[in-house]
């Protein structure tokens, strides 16, 4: 198979965006610390991003949960192979991810989380995929919203390969 990659977001869309939403959240936690909470390993480009167009103290905390495998489609078991390593009650805590697909993943995350008693949280996410949703997640800060393809760069992945792509594309595949 030979994989295909066509261009959906320009690096130049993204860079916008991504000031964007930095801006907002700046106004809305004006005068409180920001903790991220980026889900890694696709959710860690957006966050940096994301953390330098901030203009103020960004406090960045990870956690790796994992539903993909090296597969297309979510597997639907949730795995929490790297929990925070300080806690986040009565911190203001946005969760940064870097596509919300079927919202399995963050639904299970985001009850996790509330368990722990931040004093708020948010959820922030570059693409979002809306026709793929079987669970129930707000989202505050959205960058794109995506048709139903399998897509890869900024942090995004096919078996751990195109997170360097500074643009965000499709995959296809072709036989050879």
């Amino acid at each position: 198979m030979i994989e295909k990659i066509s261009t959906l977001i320009s690096k130049e869309e993204i860079e916008q965006k991504v000031r964007e939403i930095a801006s907002q959240i700046e106004k809305e936690y004006e005068g409180k610390d920001i903790h991220f909470i980026c889900v890694l390993k696709g959710g860690v480009v957006f966050m940096v991003d994301l953390a330098r167009a901030i203009k103020k103290n960004v406090y960045m905390h990870f956690m790796d949960v994992s539903s993909y495998g090296d597969d297309t489609e979510s597997s639907g078991n949730i795995k929490i192979l790297m929990d925070l390593d300080e806690p986040i009650k009565d911190k203001h805590v946005i969760i940064v991810e870097d596509i919300i697909d079927s919202g399995r993943t963050l639904s299970i995350l985001k009850k996790l989380l509330l368990s722990r008693g931040p004093a708020s949280l948010k959820i922030c996410t570059l693409l979002d995929k809306p026709d793929r949703r079987v669970a129930n997640v707000d989202i505050d800060y959205t960058g794109f919203k995506i048709p139903d393809e399998f897509v890869v760069g900024c942090g995004l992945d096919y078996a751990q390969k195109y997170r360097n792509l500074d643009y965000i594309g499709i995959i296809s595949f072709e036989e050879e």
